[in-house]
């Protein structure tokens, strides 16, 4: 019998299975897909402080940050996950822009964010192709970016008492006496001593198992990838960092149904460039919308305007796991003894996939988290409005 069961194997699951192994338990994986199969499978891998308003979740996000350099630097390449420290830019449309978005940086030192303030001349000194007439900017040198299908795949393996079971459905939790004992799956039971919640987008479905709520919804999002780009004349990519406007930080904080886009554009090792990205709460709708996607072209060519002779190969588009007041959902859950949250991190989940799987980790032994789990606490909802 396992000490844990994780649900779940995407970056987060992923990540929780590691750290509890590392703290010496067994851990069996199980996911009714494959590794990375839901909205792992459909990000930019980016892990991000940027994009954070200062308070609980900006505080995940710096210690993820470095959970991140520290994972990268155990494994080596070509071991890896292509992690590239290779910071964000943020770019400011207007004056009036740009002033907001120095008041956020200000804001953001304060709880350990590294920032540089651009002008508007010193943009092309970080992206020599960047569009003229930007107010200016703020550079993020902690933001990076990994490779997230490959990362969730190398840390669900990478320490001994990990079990993986892909392709198994969880229909039920095993209870006894009121506490989770195990995961009742199409292939069998599993008795464990807890059970993570690491759904992503179903992890209300997993919760209301056990008779609990977590108001947990998709939020889709479109991505366009280039062609892969040969390196320019002086032997650097066409986009050197992750570049993006101002509007971004305030469509990531939006609470709105409708669909909101901004710019969003990097490269990546393999040569090609993401381009993003897209907002709106439609269901499990996969439809390919072609004015969406048109619409983040545009964009994209009003960032790099070099874009717009290179063409899109593919588009793919994935669900964020949204709560209601955009924070995560990390720990044990007060209603139901044995049963653990780490899900709901819409957008972010990759880059704070490790602070989560650390601080899940630290529950299970009984040691003290790193960080107040409070603002994170499963029945926070429970007579809320969603």
């Amino acid at each position: 019998m396992p000490d844990v069961v994780v649900i779940g194997a995407g970056m987060v699951g992923a990540a929780c299975a590691y750290y509890a192994a590392r703290e010496g338990l067994s851990v069996t994986v199980v996911d009714r897909a494959s590794v990375a199969g839901g909205t792992t499978g459909s990000g930019e891998g980016n892990v991000l402080v940027s994009d954070k308003e200062p308070g609980p979740e900006l505080d995940l996000a710096v210690l993820s940050c470095r959970l991140w350099t520290e994972l990268a630097d155990e494994a080596g390449e070509p071991g890896g996950f292509e992690h590239e420290p290779k910071g964000g830019l943020v770019v400011a449309e207007s004056d009036e822009v740009l002033r907001a978005l120095t008041e956020l940086a200000g804001r953001q030192e304060k709880s350990g964010v590294a920032t540089h303030r651009v002008t508007a001349d010193e943009l092309a000194g970080y992206e020599p192709h960047l569009a003229p007439g930007f107010a200016g900017g703020v550079f993020y040198p902690q933001d990076a970016q990994v490779q997230p299908m490959l990362a969730a795949a190398r840390l669900v393996r990478r320490w001994p008492g990990v079990e993986l079971r892909t392709g198994t459905e969880v229909t039920g939790l095993l209870t006894e006496r009121g506490r989770v004992t195990g995961v009742r799956t199409g292939a069998g039971d599993i008795p464990a001593g807890a059970v993570v919640n690491a759904a992503g987008v179903w992890a209300g479905e997993a919760a209301a198992l056990a008779g609990v709520e977590l108001p947990i919804m998709p939020r889709r999002g479109f991505i366009l990838v280039t062609e892969p780009l040969t390196a320019r004349a002086d032997g650097r990519p066409l986009v050197r960092h992750k570049v993006y406007t101002a509007a971004y930080v305030t469509n990531v904080a939006s609470d709105s149904e409708g669909l909101e886009t901004s710019a969003v554009v990097e490269a990546t090792q393999a040569g090609t460039v993401l381009i993003g990205a897209s907002r709106e709460r439609v269901g499990f709708d996969r439809t390919v919308s072609l004015p969406v996607l048109a619409r983040l072209a545009r964009q994209a060519v009003g960032l790099f305007p070099a874009l717009a002779d290179v063409r899109a190969i593919r588009a793919y588009c994935g669900f964020r796991p949204y709560c209601p007041d955009h924070l995560p959902v990390i720990g044990a859950d007060p209603r139901v003894s044995g049963l653990y949250h780490a899900c709901g991190h819409e957008g972010a989940g990759i880059g704070l996939a490790p602070v989560t799987g650390l601080l899940i980790a630290r529950l299970l032994t009984g040691a003290v988290p790193e960080l107040d789990l409070a603002p994170f606490r499963p029945d926070r909802f429970t007579g809320a409005a969603a």
